[in-house]
């Protein structure tokens, strides 16, 4: 077997190739993260609400720098609401903490919620928190999964199957399993190695439940890399090859599924490196979360996707835009970060002059007559508010003011034309320069 270290080197020299290769103009998919690298999606569906948990490639990544993960929320499956770093390295005081955060899964429980948290080379951990949002504490003090193969301990991924029974399943280039206990924070009997994982299993397994069949999808071939899936009678197998969820191709190169009904539809997670394309010819780890619709045949497979559409599924829900709406709320944007304080929470920044956000979905079921914004600034500078497209109707421009730091925050104020309806809105921001202002919320009334 290839050792791991001459695999990501080779890796790496055909992932560099195939992106000098690579037009940058010709890139039009829109994953649905923007304003941080992010991968591995682990979404969760809980109450009316999709729970998004990724992994983080940082801004300087080269190779894999991952310390911390992330939360995304949606209700709608277009627009989603960015909630920061949700757990860290920092939260296990028996691991390193500078590099390792890999592919992370929640799973909630009687009113728990766990994250299996793989550090890469250092087995498996578990966090507990009593919401959603955390905040996360280690229970343990120790790994939870601590095999003989360490590095091979990664992309947890926990199950509960309809009587009760609780499994956890990882792996690269083995899928292994073991039966959590009730507690979910321990299991009993052994970790049972798969004697035969389906076609071309590579890693990242994601199993789950659809109407009567268990269904396994998994990193599949390498490299370029896909999303395969199998089939069973058994939440442990065995497992019956059916075919790929999103083909390999030159396009989707790495790769992490996930898979979720939510509101009468079915979606499948994965990433790209779509967004450093738009960037940049030259490849690095800094990956991208994208998402698409499925649809299931009469026998339970799955129609097969070539790769992600470019503009992603249709909303299954709508934005009040007459509640606070937090700026970091979108369905896609360009040019901007994300940052975070103890004051404000998460909002946007680094906002440049033709940087924009796009709200989707979002329904005037009554009359707007004025917007306003909450912003810190120096330089100043306005937001453009058009609708259905970045070159769309002008409905109003708001003027944001100095409040002399990026840390004095005030409301800001502007009429708006008549509108109606279900419309998507663009803020297009102008000014001279970069970083014109922070945007916290906005709000029409």
């Amino acid at each position: 077997m290839m050792k791991k270290s001459n695999f990501l080197l080779l890796f790496y020299l055909f992932m560099t190739v195939v992106f000098n290769g690579s037009a940058q103009s010709n890139i039009k998919q829109r994953p649905i993260i923007q304003t941080k690298y992010t991968a591995d999606p682990a979404p969760m569906v809980y109450k009316d609400t999709v729970f998004l948990y990724t992994s983080h490639d940082e801004d300087d990544a080269n190779g894999f720098k991952m310390i911390n993960w992330l939360l995304y929320t949606s209700t709608d499956m277009v627009n989603w609401t960015d909630h920061g770093v949700v757990a860290s390295l920092k939260d296990f005081n028996w691991v390193k903490h500078d590099n390792g955060a890999w592919a992370v899964q929640a799973i909630e429980r009687n009113g728990k919620f766990y994250l299996y948290c793989p550090m890469h080379g250092q087995g498996i951990g578990v966090l507990v928190a009593d919401s959603p949002y955390g905040p996360f504490k280690d229970p343990l003090g120790k790994r939870l999964i601590d095999t003989n193969h360490l590095w091979n301990d990664i992309d947890p991924n926990p199950f509960i199957d309809d009587d009760g029974q609780a499994y956890l399943y990882w792996g690269n280039p083995d899928l292994y399993y073991v039966k959590l206990n009730p507690d979910m924070t321990s299991y009993s009997g052994e970790v049972i190695s798969v004697p035969s994982k389906p076609k071309n299993y590579q890693e990242g397994p994601w199993i789950y439940k659809h109407e009567k069949q268990y269904y396994l999808s998994y990193a599949s071939t390498c490299c370029p890399e896909g999303i395969g899936y199998a089939m069973s009678n058994s939440p442990t197998g065995p497992w019956e090859y059916k075919g790929m969820v999103v083909e390999a191709s030159e396009k989707t190169r790495g790769n992490h599924p996930a898979i979720i009904d939510y509101k009468g539809k079915s979606y499948c997670f994965g990433h790209s490196y779509d967004i450093l394309k738009r960037e940049t010819s030259t490849f690095y780890e800094r990956r991208s979360v994208d998402m698409d619709e499925i649809v299931y045949n009469q026998d339970g497979t799955i129609k097969t996707l070539f790769y992600w559409s470019e503009d992603g599924p249709k909303a299954v829900g709508t934005i009040n835009p007459f509640k606070r709406v937090e700026a970091e709320t979108m369905a896609w944007s360009e040019g901007l970060k994300s940052d975070i304080n103890s004051e404000k929470g998460v909002f946007v920044t680094q906002i440049s002059n033709n940087n924009f956000i796009e709200v989707q979905a979002v329904d005037f079921n009554r009359t707007a007559k004025k917007f306003e914004a909450n912003a810190a600034s120096i330089k100043g500078g306005k937001i453009e508010i058009r609708l259905d497209n970045k070159e769309g109707q002008i409905i109003g421009v708001c003027e944001i003011g100095s409040t002399g730091n990026l840390n004095t925050w005030k409301e800001f104020q502007c009429s708006v034309k008549k509108v109606k309806g279900l419309h998507s809105v663009f803020f297009i921001f102008k000014g001279n320069g970069e970083s014109l202002f922070n945007l916290d919320w906005w709000k029409f009334m």
